[in-house]
């Protein structure tokens, strides 16, 4: 099947100079167990995805490999991310981390790497962003970023060293929808990236977008992803089944009204699916 139509969205990695293009839509990988995410990536892949989000502490960035390998697609035609562990923020320990994920994902470049957790209480963040710059100027990786970086995080990193991150992925849904976090990546020139975007399937009951998606003739699923798309953030949903992996993709043939737009996002509630940032502070 042809690559699913989504957007691009470029990334400027800070020291290479290089622009790299992420896919808007991407495939998540969040608690795919290990033993069935080989067959899950490549069923991703069949119905068009390119875009594929994994992680260290995810335990199944090999998976990811062996489906990357398996499927043909030619490697320039695929966008990979995967992050640090936060058992490795200590430089050396961050240089062989990430030489552990590229021999578990068997490519020679990543895409996309990230500094999972800030962990700000409990290691340095200076020191932590350091070895991500450096691994960038090794040419194994095209752009390094953070992951649930707050403000605080995201100053004292770039005042270190004057690299900004490429990304700030975040928690980001209807109900938790980040507006000044979002405007500080914007204005410092990162891209927002929403992980869990349906709030783990909290937000599809909700009667507001219920209604929407019946004036549209849309899921609820389709609905808040296109919101996401709409307000330019880079979604990845998760799904283990592939008829669900097809309808979360087809979301580029409608559009959201500025007022339906706006109706979601008053269904902010500063409500969290996930952990605070704050709150982790060690191995997870």
């Amino acid at each position: 099947m042809s690559a699913i139509p989504a957007p691009m969205i470029p990334l400027t990695n800070g020291t290479r100079g290089e622009t790299v293009n992420i896919p808007q839509l991407g495939f998540g990988t969040y608690k795919v167990p290990p033993a069935d995410t080989q067959r899950i990536v490549e069923e991703a892949l069949e119905v068009g995805y390119r875009h594929i989000d994994t992680a260290e502490m995810y335990g199944n960035e090999a998976g990811v490999g062996k489906a990357i390998a398996s499927a043909g697609i030619p490697r320039d035609q695929l966008f990979i991310t995967s992050k640090l562990n936060n058992a490795f923020h200590d430089p050396k320990a961050a240089h062989k981390a990430f030489d552990d994920t590229m021999t578990a994902l068997g490519i020679d470049v990543l895409d996309l790497f990230l500094v999972h957790w800030p962990m700000a209480k409990t290691t340095s963040l200076e020191a932590t962003w350091t070895a991500m710059v450096d691994i960038l100027g090794s040419g194994r990786v095209r752009s390094v970023g953070v992951s649930n970086y707050q403000p605080e995080h995201l100053r004292t990193i770039i005042n270190a060293n004057g690299v900004t991150p490429a990304v700030n992925q975040i928690e980001v849904h209807p109900y938790l929808t980040q507006e000044p976090l979002r405007e500080l990546d914007k204005e410092l020139g990162i891209v927002t990236e929403a992980w869990s975007p349906l709030a783990r399937g909290v937000v599809l009951s909700d009667p507001t977008i219920d209604r929407i998606a019946g004036e549209l003739s849309r899921t609820a699923s389709q609905v808040v992803l296109r919101w996401h798309i709409q307000r330019g953030d880079v979604v990845f949903p998760k799904s283990m089944h592939r008829a669900r992996m097809e309808e979360n993709a087809k979301i580029f043939d409608f559009e959201l009204t500025d007022g339906q737009m706006a109706e979601i996002t008053a269904l902010n509630r500063n409500e969290r699916q996930g952990s605070h940032p704050d709150e982790v502070q060690g191995v997870k």
